[in-house]
């Protein structure tokens, strides 16, 4: 299945076992809103949006975030809470699963957007920032008793604002302070570890429990355009995405250990990367994704040699899947700079396999600046 709607460009996505995913970018004109959430069945097909949760306060600092959109959904271990961002982005709200029904939002923490969530047990959740700060929240038992009870005249479910139970700024101290954003992260259950990928180009690891307590920060080998992470537990790795490699860090190690794996792809950057097993797959600017196998050490090959349908070749015959056309906004900057030409990949700035690893969703858009549009399909 692949859809592109008149809705710009999707940037997080979960499954349970219905697709959710949120948006940033261009609002409707008759509609001006700062950021929408979605639920789609994919059984059915239903397209169901989601209320945004607000601040205690609004300040007019919402006023500054037109169009930025929400860049994070995560579920919790237990698959019974989701975090993902607020009407306003710096927040972090807290919605019930199944029902998807308000449970809280923790406001007053960030300065910036968010741009990452790790949970890292059932009810605690880490949030990283544009600001170069990483929140921990705790969902209390008090918290979600006080949701299901609470409801306003109507019946409709309201919910409570929750404060940061610790605020950390990434450490600074290497290099250019404005810089220093988080763009993701990951948690390492097992040692209950945290790794956060900065803008700078640093991998920094925190030790993540009731309280965020740093161990140890390095600068990555490959440093330009971090901005995504995976942890794959069976293999006691981080995958961090740059510009043209994936590199893998084991924290045991000495930096000087890192191994890195060319994309092929030069200058439009891993936009998403994951781990399912063995394999290593890698959503590029460029509208494709790769698949590495950890154990043989190798990109997985073309096992027809031909390209066929969203199937292709790359390079020395790796396999390649390729993003569909999708939904491009033609609208003014569209008609005055790019008009001549004739399509753009959609950059996979996402993706998510199911429980069973036998679906894959897939999201993102198009990665030039100034141009509005998506990508979503579901893969078997």
């Amino acid at each position: 299945i692949e859809f592109g709607c008149k809705q710009p460009g999707y940037s997080c996505v979960s499954f349970f076992p219905l697709l959710l995913f949120c948006r940033p970018g261009l609002s409707p004109p008759a509609s001006p809103a700062l950021c929408q959430l979605f639920v789609v069945d994919v059984m059915t097909g239903k397209i169901t949006r989601i209320p945004m949760l607000k601040d205690r306060e609004p300040g007019c600092a919402l006023l500054d975030q037109q169009g930025c959109g929400i860049h994070a959904i995560e579920l919790n271990p237990s698959r019974s809470l989701l975090a993902t961002g607020g009407d306003n982005p710096n927040s972090l709200a807290v919605y019930r699963l199944p029902t998807l029904d308000p449970v809280c939002v923790g406001d007053e923490g960030h300065k910036d957007w968010i741009f990452s969530i790790a949970w890292i047990s059932d009810t605690m959740a880490v949030s990283g920032s544009r600001d170069g700060s990483m929140g921990l929240w705790e969902v209390s038992e008090e918290v979600l008793s006080r949701a299901e009870r609470q409801r306003d005249a109507a019946g409709v479910p309201t919910y409570s604002h929750i404060a940061h139970r610790a605020l950390k700024d990434i450490p600074k101290e290497y290099t250019n302070p404005y810089n220093c954003k988080v763009r993701a992260l990951a948690f390492n259950n097992n040692n209950k570890e945290l790794g956060a990928v900065s803008l700078d180009g640093y991998f920094h690891l925190w030790k993540a429990e009731q309280s965020l307590c740093k161990l140890q920060s390095m600068k990555l080998p490959h440093c330009k355009e971090n901005v995504c992470l995976a942890y794959g537990q069976e293999w006691s790795v981080y995958a961090v995405g740059s510009q043209a490699h994936v590199s893998f860090l084991d924290p045991r190690q000495p930096p000087n250990n890192v191994k890195s794996v060319f994309s092929r792809e030069r200058g439009s950057g891993i936009r998403s990367v994951s781990f399912y097993e063995h394999i290593i797959t890698v959503g590029t600017g460029q509208g494709s994704l790769l698949f590495y196998d950890i154990r043989a050490q190798r990109f997985l090959e073309d096992p027809s040699g031909v390209g066929c349908g969203h199937k292709g070749r790359l390079g020395d015959g790796i396999l390649k899947l390729s993003t569909g056309n999708g939904w491009l906004n033609h609208d003014e900057t569209w008609r005055s700079y790019f008009s001549d030409i004739s399509s753009f990949p959609n950059a996979v700035y996402t993706h998510c396999y199911d429980t069973s690893g036998t679906k894959l969703f897939v999201a993102g858009g198009p990665l030039c600046s100034g141009l509005h549009g998506n990508y979503a399909g579901l893969w078997s």
